[in-house]
């Protein structure tokens, strides 16, 4: 009995110990991307100020990117 509660505390614990490393890296990819102002021109986009927010990127795909 006390090996199957040991068993699973430490499975119980790689479960989580691999769900956070995975949340780490899900948050990372999630990062906005950035564009800079001649990229967003170029690609025909129109540039906006946000107040308390920066310069924001429209492209004509509807997407927003911050501008770096």
């Amino acid at each position: 009995m006390r090996i199957r509660r040991t068993l699973g505390l430490i499975l119980a614990a790689a479960t989580l110990a691999g769900t956070g490393a995975v949340g780490a890296v899900s948050a990372q990819a999630a990062s906005t991307p950035t564009i800079t102002r001649e990229e967003c021109t170029a690609a025909g986009g129109q540039i906006r100020s946000i107040p308390y927010g920066g310069d924001v990127c429209t492209l004509p795909d509807g997407s927003r990117q911050n501008i770096t």
